[in-house]
């Protein structure tokens, strides 16, 4: 597994707490979080909750991402902008391809695959065990101001400047050769 940091050139931000039904931190995802286009696999979206969140916290965008593929750019599996602070949850399934799941306001960018959902793991076979770090990112603003059409490395971007807070959730996945 790569020792590479996805935050290490990002600015400092608190920490605060993300939990999930579905996953724990650290562990291998389940068939439901592996890409449809594996054995068992289902592209659902993992069930999210979390709690104390920094003060002026106005929204929350949700990112899974792997490090360890090899792009050379890592490989973004969802991202959810413009959650409204009042929400501190998202169910199981919320990122299928509707995003009905959603609470109002908030929308998802497209993937590395360039649909606007979440998208499985799926590390290449044989190249052993990959990162996903999904992350609730508490922010400043009510809306972060990017198009719906935008990366998902636009919105990271635009929220640099933005970030009060980080709750970070790593989960794995790893296709035998």
């Amino acid at each position: 597994m790569s020792s590479n940091n996805p935050f290490a050139r990002l600015p400092e931000a608190a920490t605060f707490t993300v939990t999930s039904d579905t996953v724990t931190d650290g562990s291998a995802w389940s068939a439901e979080q592996l890409s449809a286009g594996l054995p068992g696999g289902k592209d659902v979206s993992p069930q999210l909750s979390w709690h104390d969140a920094p003060a002026g916290t106005k929204s929350y965008a949700v990112t899974v991402y792997d490090p360890d593929a090899p792009t050379g750019s890592g490989f973004w599996h969802w991202a959810v902008a413009d959650i409204p602070a009042t929400v501190t949850e998202l169910p199981e399934g919320a990122g299928d391809a509707t995003g009905s799941g959603l609470p109002a306001g908030a929308f998802q960018l497209p993937n590395d695959t360039r649909d606007a959902r979440f998208i499985g793991a799926a590390p290449p076979a044989g190249h052993g065990p990959h990162r996903y770090f999904v992350v609730v990112h508490a922010l400043d603003v009510e809306s972060i101001g990017v198009p719906a059409e935008a990366t998902p490395a636009v919105l990271g971007f635009t929220m640099a400047g933005h970030i009060l807070g980080r709750a970070v959730l790593t989960a794995t996945a790893e296709t035998a050769a």
